[in-house]
């Protein structure tokens, strides 16, 4: 679906919104407000009688002790914040928001909703997605589908690692979206049978470690007054040109004319290893014609024939005046100047007096507005960037001379601002400058701007920089900023911001009615390190110890980022309200990063409904963790269990009855039907309902909480379709098997999700499939199955044989009595010369003999126990190693052997044998890691 931009459409509707808004919109610059029940006679009342309360609860010591609080004084804290709506601290009003416009949780109330699956792609052009850049975000058009499938108007949703605050921005789309925009979705909707949305505003907490990210946040979804707004701006770009514009002034080629710089291009500077001539690596790479660096260029003193690798970077020593220490910074050199005159862009070579002019800002001290914070230890800037290197230990050293002045002005300029609302939107406009400003932004000669051309996600000072004016930088951004919100309409008070940690959110429990989260993942992205840039700006920075990454400078590994990732889900569970949903979207290739994500959720309490790829190609984990898988984003869509089957649990324990009724209630939460877009659509096989998938899942529920599994493997899957309906290797209820068949006579094809071997289950699941559809004798097998086994095959597992895996998981036809009735039904619809054969025709017999097939129930549950047997004498001999590690194991083995363990209350073994065994034997596998994770957790409680 193209979900594009409806700006115009926006414009239309703002009229109609400003008469339609729920309680908490501000009524006029200076007429009553309504706010939490409350009324104010402005909203600067209704500002100051906030601040007062949360200046107050400043003073209290054990409110400053929350985890998650960010560090920075009252009067920075205070001057981020609009209260109740938004605190730069946890916020305490969260309560009262959620009190005022919340519904409490009644289990009398029905509700049932399945899966709903997301595309991530959608909406990234969106002027509103880009209108503020941050390291990641999931767009808002991408949101808004599945707040409209989980949610109905006035509902509360929830995002606990907000970043920039899209989900904000989709919650209050539900009840702005044009119509345009509505008919599309409701049209497809309608192709996949799913009833009309109920469209409408929703109210959202969003929560974020970083005050960076909670400031943007808040600035995407608070009203303000857009006109005002983009009238300050000029007025603020026009001051500060009115007192720096002469830094940036350069003398035309004609001698007389005044031009304006839009950027200037410094170069490092090296030393030629021939004759020790100094080198400007611009002026002699830099193809004038192709704007490309040359691969070799002469010696511009001794012509030797020059690369960059060849040369040595020189270094310069300065003071600095705000330290008093001495710096060795790289050796830098203005080698171009564009700047444009009466609308007209030129290019020259610094003169004489540009480089008085930068000589003369270098001697002047350093405005008194720059933050001047040491940098602290952290992995960005010590361990990966070496940003000590380029002479950059405090926040100051990351901008040369005339930028800091720039950027000092226009911080000053906005915050002075008298106006709090445009205030905050001013220095949200501002603070978007301030990497450009930075040494980070790198030249691109042949870009189209040279606007946000730093790296991003990681500090790195390249040898060629662009420093960009403020007016290059912010002019055109101003103008889309007021345009875009302006189209964004008015919009409701309809969210509540705080900052702190995921682990400890100031809200009652069963009150949030759907989450939707895009948590950090893994070492992909240093949140806290990045943001310090710009937090040091605001004088509030994140504390980032409960940042859950994995960060080894902070030797935070993947158990740490496990542990801190579970007690996140775990407070998102608490919040929640029973048998609703949270999406999460997975960014992350590495299959241990998956398997603690996994393990965390299960351990929460979450059970898994869907995984699916964000191309809408539903996948496995072994899909889309092997080595051949596409690596892809992936929509977690998981819920809370009712109060119900808790309560029944609690009540009767762990019986097999209790097996069977998560079973009946885990059923209910999964799709019917899943059909692929297109013009030939298929049937897509749903791999929850999986009789394995569904047994993992029922054993998970059972181990967080602390119990023994009730039934084994193969008692589960002979009894699963004897309660239940089985169809395309898939179990339904028997309502849901109606809808399916309903839809199987629609589109007869069912699109198989694609299985690759990594490890001996995913061999047995791949000889299943091939089985069933074709049994077959060795010789026909082995060239299919071998290519299977490549890449995709973990390090360190074993595989067992063909033979061996073809005889305890299978059964051959020895042409001995009657031809089973899958190898007869094969041959006769697949061999002429076979049909009508009766099953004892020597033909026939002749034909089947030898064919490897897959057992009925029955026969397969006594396979299963011999295998079982089997499994578990092997895991002895992995009890009895004495090594140091096991470098190779069955992963079967290891899986039975802990299940046994754990069902004998062995605990201590479980983690004797995790404590052999590699980090990624175990990290790698989300059963084996829940059943350790569990193991050290009874120990560590003395059970």
């Amino acid at each position: 679906m193209n979900l594009r931009s409806h700006g115009d459409e926006l414009k239309n509707l703002r009229n109609e919104l400003m008469n339609d808004l729920l309680h908490g919109q501000r009524t006029g610059a200076n007429g009553p407000v309504e706010c939490l029940g409350q009324t104010f006679a402005s909203e600067h009342a209704r500002r100051e009688h906030f601040l007062k309360l949360l200046a107050e609860k400043l003073k209290d010591p054990a409110f400053r002790k929350i985890e998650g609080f960010p560090q920075g004084t009252d009067e920075a804290i205070l001057a981020m914040s609009d209260p109740p709506y938004y605190t730069a601290c946890p916020n305490p009003f969260l309560e009262d928001f959620v009190r005022h416009h919340g519904k409490p949780y009644d289990p009398s109330v029905k509700y049932s909703r399945e899966p709903q699956t997301i595309d991530v792609s959608v909406g990234k052009t969106d002027p509103l997605y880009k209108a503020h850049s941050y390291h990641t975000k999931v767009p808002h058009l991408a949101i808004v589908p599945s707040i409209l499938h989980y949610t109905e108007p006035g509902d509360i949703v929830l995002d606990g690692f907000g970043g920039s605050g899209m989900t904000g921005v989709a919650a209050q789309w539900c009840g702005a979206a044009p119509s345009a925009y509505r008919h599309e979705l409701e049209t497809e909707w309608k192709k996949q049978g799913k009833a009309a949305p109920k469209w409408g505003a929703r109210r959202v907490i969003l929560n974020d470690l970083s005050p960076a990210a909670t400031f943007i946040a808040a600035n995407y979804n608070l009203p303000f007054d857009v006109e005002t707004f983009a009238k300050e701006g000029k007025k603020l770009l026009n001051e500060v040109e009115q007192e720096l514009g002469w830094m940036y002034e350069t003398l035309h080629k004609d001698g007389k004319t005044k031009g304006r710089i839009e950027y200037t291009v410094w170069s490092q500077i090296y030393s030629c290893p021939e004759c020790a001539g100094e080198v400007n690596f611009i002026d002699e790479a830099l193809d004038e014609d192709s704007k490309r660096v040359k691969d070799s260029f002469p010696c511009p003193h001794c012509g030797a024939e020059l690369t960059k690798q060849k040369m040595e970077r020189l270094f310069a020593s300065t003071v600095d005046s705000a330290t008093g220490r001495t710096l060795q910074t790289p050796k830098r050199q203005p080698s171009l100047i564009i700047y444009s005159v009466e609308g007209s862009r030129h290019q020259k070579s610094p003169d004489e007096t540009d480089l008085q002019v930068l000589n003369r800002i270098s001697a002047m001290a350093l405005p008194a507005d720059v933050p001047k914070m040491e940098i602290p230890p952290m992995h960005m800037t010590h361990e990966r960037a070496r940003m000590d290197y380029s002479g950059i230990t405090h926040i100051h050293h990351f901008f040369l001379p005339r930028a800091l002045h720039a950027m000092a002005a226009l911080w000053s300029k906005a915050s002075s601002q008298p106006d709090a609302r445009v205030r905050e939107m001013l220095l949200f406009f501002v603070e978007q400058a301030l990497w450009t400003a930075s040494l980070l932004n790198r030249y691109r000669p042949t870009g189209f701007s040279q606007v946000n051309q730093y790296m991003t996600g990681v500090y790195y000072v390249a040898s060629q920089h662009a420093e960009c004016s403020p007016w290059y930088i912010l002019e055109g951004k101003l103008g889309r900023l007021a345009k875009t919100f302006q189209a964004f309409g008015a919009r409701q008070a309809g969210a509540g911001i705080t900052t702190g940690s995921v682990a400890c959110l100031p809200l009652a429990s069963g009150s949030i009615d759907y989450i939707f989260t895009d948590p950090p993942f893994g070492e992909n992205i240093y949140y806290a390190d990045l943001n310090f840039l710009v937090e040091s700006w605001h004088r509030v920075t994140t504390d980032a110890r409960p940042e859950a990454i994995v960060d080894r400078f902070k030797k935070k590994g993947l158990p740490e980022y496990q542990h801190l990732m579970q007690r996140c889900f775990t407070e998102y569970y608490r919040v929640l309200k029973p048998g609703r949903w949270m999406t999460v979207v997975f960014s992350n290739s590495k299959a241990s990063v998956w398997n603690a994500i996994q393990v965390a959720l299960q351990q929460a309490g979450f059970v898994v409904a869907e995984v699916t790829a964000l191309d809408k190609v539903q996948g496995s984990y072994r899909q889309v963790t092997s080595a051949t898988a596409v690596k892809q984003d992936l929509v977690i869509s998981a819920y809370k269990p009712n109060g119900g089957l808790e309560d029944r649990f609690n009540r009767d324990g762990p019986t097999v009855d209790s097996a069977w009724d998560f079973v009946q209630t885990h059923l209910k939460q999964l799709p019917a039907v899943k059909v692929t877009k297109g013009d030939f659509p298929e049937l897509m096989s749903i791999v929850e309902r999986d009789p394995r998938r569904i047994y993992d899942r029922m054993a998970s529920w059972f181990i967080r909480h602390g119990a023994m599994v009730p039934i084994s493997t193969p008692e589960f899957l002979a009894e699963l379709p004897v309660r239940f309906r089985e169809m395309d290797g898939m179990v339904f209820l028997p309502e849901q098997l109606v809808e399916y068949e309903k839809a199987r006579s629609r589109i007869p094809q069912v699109k198989q999700a694609e299985l690759f071997v990594s490890d001996e289950r995913s061999a047995i699941d791949w000889l299943t499939n091939f089985l069933l559809k074709r049994p077959s004798i060795r010789s026909e097998i082995h060239p299919e199955y071998i290519p299977q086994i490549g890449s995709a095959k973990r390090k360190g597992e074993i595989i067992p044989e063909l033979d061996q895996l073809l005889e305890d998981n299978f059964l051959k036809y020895d042409g001995t009595g009657e031809v089973p009735s899958q190898i007869h039904s094969y041959l006769s619809s697949n061999h002429k010369d076979q049909r009508g054969l009766d099953k004892d025709d020597p033909a026939l017999v002749a034909k089947a003999k030898d064919r490897w097939y897959v057992p009925d129930p029955n026969k397969a549950q006594d396979l299963e126990k011999k295998r079982e047997k089997a499994l578990l004498k092997e895991f002895e001999t992995y009890k009895t190693f004495s090594g140091r590690k096991i470098k190779e194991s069955r992963l079967e083995v290891l899986r039975a052997g802990f299940r046994a363990a754990w069902a004998a209350k062995e605990y201590q073994t479980i983690i004797n044998i995790a404590n052999k065994l590699p980090e990624e034997t175990l990290q790698e596998d989300e059963k084996l890691l829940t059943l350790y994770d569990m193991a050290l957790t009874r120990t560590e409680d003395g059970l």
